[in-house]
């Protein structure tokens, strides 16, 4: 599933080509893919057709699209309908297991798995004499989708319970560490919780407990603070590599706008490296399973708190 590293690609990504842009077609090719969405396809369309688009956010994993103006079959909605004229809503798309939003010239080769069509101008291409793109929303396992939503305190409001990410610049290392001290449940299962600290996901989960030399079922509530600000520091430096290497890809799944593949997975400590020498201490890297997913940590490096169960 695409980390925080992934999606912050892909929304680096699509900054320049979508940012002022103004959305002249929409083709959904599959309604399963606008199941947030409040409507059907013909209402995703024309909730769409007409906007300019402003600079791409993203939230954790999430990531949207700020609408400027109104639709083309109509004026804003007043006060009584919810919606002024202006930034109110906003295109949001979650990803999934194996969503990809990608940028293509006009007549491209079809892309696998389109699930959605956006056919764009750009101005600030004109003077080249070019401007028309699509954006299309490909997902091979349609757990991701697209949905136009409001935005409360300029953020979407499904997107509106997921807790600030360690590179957020707003993020506050010291509050996160006391609520994750404050936590009986394993450190793993805590990083993963969206609204603790956002963002993380196996990959980078197993990644920064390695770091750490912390076996993914200690209790937080174990941690001291400096542990628990140590913790989230190397979270924080593992998401930062990987933005850097542009995200982990291990199959075509995990692409940039443009297709193309992410290095980190060359970088990997624990994660994927089951059976495989750790990379400190030599000791052979375990893949356990855990939560209807898997662990994988060196047991020695990384060993089992006292008193706390398989």
């Amino acid at each position: 599933m695409p980390e925080l590293p992934e999606v912050e690609v892909v929304r680096a990504g699509l900054a320049p080509a979508v940012t002022g842009a103004r959305v002249e077609g929409v083709e959904v090719l599959d309604s399963r893919s606008i199941a947030r969405h409040p409507g059907d396809a013909a209402a995703f369309e024309a909730a769409l057709v007409g906007r300019t688009l402003g600079a791409p956010a993203r939230r954790g994993k999430f990531l949207w699209v700020p609408l400027l103006g109104a639709p083309a079959d109509g004026p804003a909605d007043g006060p009584d309908g919810g919606r002024e004229p202006g930034m109110t809503d906003a295109l949001l798309a979650h990803l999934g297991m194996s969503g990809q939003l990608l940028v293509r010239e006009v007549g491209a080769p079809a892309d696998r798995h389109t699930r959605i069509r956006l056919l764009l101008d750009q101005p600030s291409l004109h003077a080249a004499g070019r401007g028309a793109l699509e954006v299309r929303f490909a997902d091979q396992r349609i757990f991701g989708g697209l949905a136009v939503r409001p935005l409360v305190d300029g953020v979407p409001d499904q997107a509106g319970h997921i807790a600030l990410d360690p590179v957020d610049p707003a993020f506050d290392a010291s509050a996160v560490a006391r609520r994750l001290r404050r936590r009986r449940q394993g450190v793993k299962a805590a990083l993963l919780d969206q609204t603790l600290v956002s963002g993380i996901g196996n990959i980078y989960a197993d990644e920064a407990l390695w770091r750490s030399r912390l076996h993914y079922a200690t209790p937080g509530e174990r941690l001291t603070q400096a542990r628990a600000l140590a913790l989230l520091a190397d979270v924080r430096d593992v998401l930062e590599q990987a933005l850097a290497e542009g995200g982990t890809s291990f199959d075509a799944q995990y692409v940039n706008v443009n297709g193309q593949a992410g290095y980190f997975e060359h970088r990997l400590n624990a994660y994927g490296r089951g059976g495989l020498p750790c990379p400190r201490c030599g000791a052979t890297m375990v893949r356990e399973p855990w939560a209807n997913r898997s662990s994988t940590r060196c047991p020695r490096c990384q060993r089992r708190p006292r008193g706390v169960g398989a």
